[in-house]
């Protein structure tokens, strides 16, 4: 992106074991108090973010994760069908339906027996089994994961391909099954050749889609299938082709953070001109985005993690406020959401006082 985002990231457990590494930054050992600024900016307490989803869900998709809870999957269907050639919306949408599936699928299950053919819960099932593969592996270090994990996560990616080209085989058009095709790559170790050939068929579909450029980054980065090398030139090729407001700029600033998880930054390398850079031309990319974009809330919640790094406070602040109350994001998916309240309370602090 669960629980209400993929199981995989989040993503997600996209990261998984990565997930509890640690950055340079302190983070902090327990809740941050809120402040009394914080408050009357209207900031929520770290015990009341959403740690679910990165934005506020859209009322057609409330009404569907309301109704897998109930086990009805009629609101899904129409979600789904409602997306029309929306590839953003339909791919996120899968992505958070998927995960859920992967925890429960009843309500799924019946949606396929009353629409055998629907694109969309072929689409979701995909999302689904892919899901469950990486919910088996678990998310500890490869050096605490059982030879049992391991062959179901293996098995069950495997078994996913069957999903994913049914899927592609209903909707032709829809990017989608490529897209979380990736993740299965990501586990099974595509090598470079079919990960271009599959990176193909959904730039052809869709050529600035951002799920499927941060899917993408990860199998590139060099804690997977690539390196520090290939990922930077991967996003630098996916900024540098965008039209304004596809929020492609955030992937070379996701890229400069993947390659330094794990090691010490001096704080003067967040202030560097190029990375001073990255981050204006993400705020312009930003500002020229629509604002109902299903991923804009991702790219402020890196802007405002870069911008307090910066110092520029005041900026990180109007971040915060666009993006407060939910956590699933970069960076806070690394470092949880006491970290995005010690983070975010410093920059109310150093912060001029907006709220005077």
């Amino acid at each position: 992106m669960l629980r209400y985002l993929p199981m995989i990231v989040g993503a997600v457990c996209i990261y998984y074991w990565f997930k509890t590494r640690r950055h340079d930054s302190v983070i902090a050992s327990g809740n941050p108090r809120q402040s009394a600024r914080s408050t009357r900016l209207g900031l929520l307490p770290v015990t009341q973010l959403n740690k679910e989803l990165a934005a506020r869900p859209e009322p057609e998709l409330e009404a569907a994760l309301t109704g897998t809870r109930s086990g009805d999957w009629r609101a899904a269907a129409d979600l789904l069908a409602g997306t029309g050639t929306d590839w953003e919306r339909r791919s996120m949408y899968a992505e958070i339906l998927g995960g859920i599936a992967a925890a429960d699928d009843g309500w799924l299950l019946a949606w396929e027996k009353a629409r055998h053919d629907d694109p969309g819960a072929a689409v979701v099932r995909a999302r689904a089994t892919v899901n469950m593969a990486w919910r088996i592996r678990g998310d500890a270090a490869a050096s605490r994961t059982s030879r049992k994990q391991f062959d179901g996560f293996h098995r069950t990616l495997a078994r996913s391909r069957e999903d994913i080209v049914r899927a592609a085989t209903l909707n032709p058009h829809d990017p989608t099954p490529y897209i979380t095709e990736i993740w299965t790559a990501l586990g099974l170790g595509y090598p470079h050749a079919d990960m271009d050939q599959l990176w193909a068929e959904i730039t052809a579909r869709a050529p600035h889609h951002f799920q499927a450029h941060f899917s993408a980054l990860q199998y590139w980065c060099a804690k997977w299938r690539g390196s520090d090398e290939l990922a930077h030139a991967f996003a630098a090729h996916a900024a540098a082709d965008a039209p304004p407001g596809s929020l492609m700029s955030a992937f070379p600033l996701i890229a400069w953070f993947e390659a330094r998880l794990n090691t010490t930054v001096k704080a003067s390398a967040y202030r560097s001109p190029e990375l001073t850079s990255l981050v204006d031309a993400a705020l312009v990319d930003a500002a020229a985005a629509p604002r109902e974009h299903p991923h804009l809330a991702e790219l402020r919640h890196l802007l405002a993690y870069f911008l307090f790094q910066q110092g520029r406070y005041d900026a990180a602040l109007e971040q915060f406020r666009l993006v407060d109350g939910y956590v699933n994001a970069l960076p806070w998916t690394y470092y949880g959401e006491r970290y995005y309240g010690s983070i975010r309370e410093a920059t109310v602090r150093k912060a001029r006082p907006a709220d005077a």
